[in-house]
């Protein structure tokens, strides 16, 4: 069943802080959910849909509907790590298609800066983790991998440590405009290159910063939409997928973005060129420049050039991406920045982006995700979003 045009993004909120010693997890949440209807201009009564990852406090979907206040007839906690708020709105949408639920409400949350952690209970990687006996000795840990897979794609394809550079400079001509990125100084490349190296090739400027604060979502019927009098902005198309290690023959220069970004260019009807948007996952430069590929935006191994001389600059680039300042500047809230990835393609479609970062009558925007490891296993989800007016 297709979910084109079947559902409307009626709210979105982004948390403001990116330090929160004094609030709880749920309590992040709940803020974020209570901007989201207010910008919608709904009430917790209205919602009928609940969706969180498995992350949530307590017992997820359950302890939050219950601190909530929510009374709903649909719930549902997949959890893919950063891209789980992605997939949470294309699920949401198919429920709505299907009847169960009219106005669903999508969070996320988490405190890992103050923390120092997810700020939530880890999932279980002890001994039985079905990957422990042929992975855990060799001690992969988070950066080290990513750091992997740049060296296989500079290996493979002659990518230059400067091309990757140009990915952080561009999130930084964004973060500027932003007075709540936690990185707002422009960089260059030269001071990319400069910055400690932190997994060879990866220097501390190529990777995301870590932030406290969640987001929300609404997701709700048409007819409902177009009577909140709000900018409407309709879904067209959503892939997602997971990719492992493939028995051990795994290739570290494709994403999972190979195959749910296909999914969703089909649902919508539309191709990598009529997109005017780009919100990209960017745990590290090398992420985005994977997913560009993987998405079709430029052929594989062509990613560094695709993104030098400042392409990814709104005003100037040929395609604007992350105009918050993405996780490498602006915030990557509970180290899960798909949610963000969703707000901010909502403001350029709504026309509420900052004015110096403002795609001009921006009407197709585009929203991936990754969660998960990309040197080993992680799921990728796209979403294709079209305003309508």
């Amino acid at each position: 069943m297709s979910i084109k045009a079947k559902a409307y993004i009626a709210g979105v909120y982004e948390h403001p802080t990116r330090k929160a010693p004094d609030k709880s997890v749920a309590q992040l949440h709940a803020e974020s959910a209570r901007g989201a209807l207010l910008d919608a201009g709904l009430t917790k009564d209205d919602i009928d849909g609940y969706f969180c990852a498995g992350d949530a406090p307590g017992l997820g979907p359950m302890s939050m509907v219950d601190y909530l206040g929510l009374k709903v007839r649909h719930m549902d906690s997949t959890d893919t790590g950063g891209s789980s708020y992605l997939v949470h709105v294309a699920h949401a949408a198919q429920a709505i298609a299907l009847g169960k639920c009219n106005v669903a409400l999508v969070t996320l949350a988490g405190r890992p800066r103050s923390e120092g952690s997810s700020g939530t209970q880890p999932r279980n990687y002890g001994a039985s983790t079905p990957e422990a006996g042929f992975e855990f000795p060799y001690g992969m840990a988070t950066a080290n991998g990513y750091g992997m897979v740049a060296m296989r794609h500079m290996h493979e394809f002659g990518t230059t440590g400067e091309q990757l550079a140009w990915i952080k400079v561009a999130a930084s001509h964004h973060a500027q405009h932003n007075p709540q990125a936690m990185l707002r100084e422009v960089v260059t490349v030269q001071e990319v290159l400069a910055s400690p190296l932190i997994t060879d090739p990866l220097h501390r400027l190529d990777c995301c910063v870590v932030s406290d604060g969640g987001g929300a979502v609404i997701v709700t019927r048409p007819e409902i939409a177009r009577s909140l009098k709000r900018p409407l902005v309709r879904i067209l198309g959503a892939g997602e997928s997971p990719k492992g290690q493939q028995g051990g023959k795994i290739d570290l220069t494709t994403s999972g973005a190979a195959w749910s970004g296909p999914a969703a260019f089909t649902e919508a009807g539309v191709k990598p060129a009529d997109i005017q948007y780009a919100s990209i996952y960017d745990s590290f430069t090398i992420t985005v420049l994977m997913q560009l590929e993987d998405l079709g935006f430029c052929k594989k191994g062509e990613g560094g050039r695709f993104v030098s001389d400042g392409n990814l600059i709104s005003g100037t680039g040929k395609l604007p991406f992350n105009t918050d300042g993405g996780g490498l500047c602006n915030n990557h809230p509970a180290n899960r920045g798909g949610m963000t990835k969703v707000i901010e393609a909502v403001r350029q479609l709504r026309g509420e982006a900052h004015p110096k970062v403002q795609v001009r009558d921006c009407r197709l925007a585009l929203a991936q995700g990754t969660g998960g490891q990309l040197g080993s296993r992680h799921g990728s989800a796209t979403l294709i979003m079209e305003r309508d007016s």
